[in-house]
């Protein structure tokens, strides 16, 4: 049963939010934009694609995981608990718990409130009898669970590596707050990506079909549309590198000739081979997982790997 409140469309007035992080962000040396604005909903829509690809592991081997450790999971979570979902999407990887646990409500998070009600619609059909509770919000923000699960226990559930995208003390700040929000009996369910051959990580984020170079390059057809902006989509291309003195896969949109544009009422410049770094996605070694999620308040209790190594699941508790 889908519980929420129907929250009008917006119209094609700016997110303050979106407008200061483009503009702070375009203004900084170098230029870098954060990848939460990547969704709208067609840069949703695109992400969906990206997981399909055969060049992109993640998810089809996160999605086997949960697939084939229901048991181990019903039995180290025990049922009735809230999952608490975040960075929700489509869910397409959430039935698999839900069917493994027996949860007591399940509350998405997510930022694109469109494609948000359209997936937890979908699951509420699947679940008849499972309280779903989308909520509508920036996990790197404040937020506020729903009444309807005061007092029960939590799971977090935070697939996808995303954890990646954000810089170790981001990441380490973030896990910190979803300690905070889901109180003290919770538990995690986080996927991480692991570290892995350069050529295989930098297919995974430049596939061949030019899908992600499309999600990539929406960003700008957003800033166009949402801030007034004036940015030349041929005068950017996608790039995709490996930087492995920090263990993470860049995105970039670099400047094939000199640019002049406005956003926002903002005037910018770049150079010829200039670049906006618009995400990193971090890869974790087998220290690094543990050490982030301890300092982030949460203490690994199981682990869960594919047979080529490619990707982990972790269970933590708080601690």
């Amino acid at each position: 049963m889908l519980l929420t409140d129907d929250a009008p469309a917006h119209g094609h007035h700016a997110n303050p939010a979106f407008c200061r992080d483009i503009v702070d962000g375009l203004s900084s040396t170098p230029k870098a934009t954060p990848p939460i604005w990547f969704y709208d909903r067609h840069g949703s829509e695109l992400f969906e694609q990206i997981t399909d690809l055969t060049e992109y592991y993640p998810t089809r081997t996160e999605t086997a995981l949960l697939a084939a450790h229901g048991a181990d999971f019903a039995s180290a979570v025990g049922a009735g608990r809230a999952v608490v979902e975040f960075g929700a999407g489509s869910a397409r990887k959430t039935p698999h718990l839900l069917r493994a646990i027996d949860p007591a409500a399940y509350v998405p998070i997510d930022i694109s409130g469109d494609f948000l009600r359209t997936s937890s619609a979908e699951l509420a059909a699947a679940f008849p009898g499972l309280p779903v509770l989308p909520l509508v919000g920036d996990f790197n923000g404040p937020l506020t669970l729903p009444a309807a699960i005061d007092g029960l226990p939590r799971l977090g559930f935070f697939p996808g590596s995303t954890i990646g995208n954000m810089e170790p003390d981001a990441a380490v700040d973030l896990l910190r707050a979803m300690r905070r929000l889901l109180a003290d009996d919770a538990m995690l369910l986080i996927g991480m990506d692991r570290i892995k051959d350069r050529d295989r990580l930098i297919a995974a984020y430049d596939d061949a079909s030019g899908v992600t170079a499309a999600f990539n390059m929406n960003l700008v057809t957003r800033i166009n549309r949402e801030l007034d902006g004036d940015m030349p989509a041929d005068g950017l291309i996608h790039r995709a590198l490996w930087n492995d003195e920090k263990a993470r896969i860049e995105m970039h949109l670099e400047a094939v000739r000199p640019l002049h544009f406005h956003v926002a009422g903002h005037c910018f410049h770049m150079e010829t081979g200039e670049t906006i770094h618009t995400e990193s996605s971090h890869k974790y070694g087998e220290r690094d997982r543990r050490l982030l999620l301890r300092a982030g308040g949460w203490e690994p209790v199981e682990e869960w790997t594919d047979p080529q190594e490619l990707f982990s699941l972790i269970l933590a508790k708080a601690s």
